[in-house]
């Protein structure tokens, strides 16, 4: 595993420690209960869609927006969701991302669409706290999952009502999260290696045929443009994940359209 990557993972297992510690899971129930149903994320037969996310920064280009607070992270998740994105990615993680639960939390209460937990999850209590604050959704990186927590992640997560995307780099993460794929869960591509932080973009193409015919298939990261759009959904992707390139366009929400239009012009290859 990277430097980057077990950094991440171990400020993560700190955080849920933490949770556990201060008597969390008592808490996490009773907001458990209260809270909300989560909304359903519905892929269109045959379509192309995305998932929208308003970070405020990155590792690899620090601050994406100047000055930035929940309050930009709110607009622009309105402003993604009216655009036509089928789900919000909300950034948790604090150090490298600029992302909070607060963040979270105020964002699903203002949006109609599902909202999904973006973080490096390592316990099923951060899965908890994803539905206690009102996500729909949580991303989980197979990676980060050996054995079997990746399942019993997974299994939390739909029992809550929650959709699970389930992220792979390459075909060694695919044999980690082979046992879910019998599960209702979206299979995710992410194209930038989390040794280097470089972007790949032929690992969509590399990974595609291997990939479960019957799950919807994500392309994450380096999605910028239409064309880049069009190449990943002629190679079978049907939603794509698309932060920064929407964050940084001097137009957000017609950039998203944009996006959008590009992909669902172009009949989806095959894997």
């Amino acid at each position: 595993m990277s430097d980057f990557l077990t950094a991440m993972a171990e400020a993560s297992a700190r955080r849920a420690s933490g949770l556990h510690e201060r008597g969390g899971s008592s808490d996490l129930e009773a907001r458990l209960r209260s809270a909300p149903p989560p909304r359903q994320l519905r892929p269109g037969e045959g379509s192309f869609d995305v998932i929208a996310e308003p970070k405020l920064a990155s590792p690899t280009r620090g601050r994406l927006i100047d000055d930035g607070d929940v309050s930009t992270v709110v607009a622009l998740a309105r402003a993604f969701a009216d655009a036509g994105a089928i789900a919000i990615s909300v950034l948790t993680e604090e150090t490298r991302f600029g992302g909070s639960i607060d963040h979270l939390e105020t964002v699903t209460a203002t949006v109609d669409v599902p909202v999904m937990r973006k973080d490096f999850l390592v316990d099923p209590i951060q899965v908890d706290e994803a539905r206690a604050a009102g996500a729909s959704g949580v991303l989980l990186i197979a990676r980060l999952l050996p054995g079997g927590l990746i399942v019993e992640m997974t299994d939390r997560a739909l029992s809550l009502g929650m959709f699970v995307l389930v992220e792979v780099f390459d075909r060694s993460d695919l044999e980690t999260a082979f046992p879910v794929f019998d599960r209702d869960v979206l299979v995710g591509v992410n194209c930038r290696d989390l040794g280097t932080l470089e972007v790949d973009k032929s690992r969509f193409r590399s990974l595609a045929p291997h990939l479960p015919d019957q799950l919807p298939a994500v392309a994450e990261s380096g999605i910028e443009t239409e064309d880049d759009v069009v190449e990943v959904r002629e190679l079978g992707y049907s939603l794509a994940l698309v932060g920064s390139s929407l964050v940084t366009s001097e137009r957000p929400a017609e950039s998203l359209a944009e996006l959008i239009r590009a992909g669902r012009t172009v009949p989806t290859g095959s894997r």
